[in-house]
């Protein structure tokens, strides 16, 4: 099938439109912070076909993704500009809650390692005084009849 030069310039007009297209894709992938602390992009600005830019965001409803349209212009920019102090937010609690469950690991070595050492403890007792472990349970051992 042989395109004519009408068709190929709008074949190729599409093509470089679907390469604009995955190129502005590229730059609204979100990177996450904790790997790349550098930069992170917006992800919910997109364009329309005219060229335009609008605002959306994600959320859940009922156990499935819904994009929620914003708008453009300034209401845009005010709920970009929300949802990031928004998602800052989120990050530096969670972050807080990351040094606070930290802290206590820290606190509670001293007692896990007494708590190791007690339990090998009463196991070597246990296997000393003749008992053994039946389904979990620790048993003394039957005397042999003869």
């Amino acid at each position: 099938m042989r395109l004519t030069k009408k068709a190929k310039e709008t074949k190729k007009g599409v093509q470089d439109g679907r390469a604009d297209c995955r190129a502005e894709q590229a730059t609204r992938v979100v990177l996450h912070p904790y790997r790349f602390p550098a930069f992170v992009t917006a992800m919910a600005w997109e364009r329309r076909e005219r060229g335009e830019r609008y605002y959306t965001r994600s959320r859940r409803a009922e156990g499935k993704v819904v994009r929620e349209y914003v708008g453009g212009g300034a209401l845009g920019e005010f709920a970009a500009r929300t949802d990031t102090e928004e998602r800052e937010r989120r990050e530096a609690e969670a972050a807080r809650g990351r040094e606070e469950v930290k802290r206590l690991e820290e606190l509670a070595a001293p007692i896990v390692q007494l708590y190791e050492v007690a339990e090998a403890l009463a196991r070597a007792h246990l296997i000393a005084t003749g008992c053994h472990r039946h389904k979990g349970e620790w048993r003394r051992r039957r005397e042999r009849r003869n």
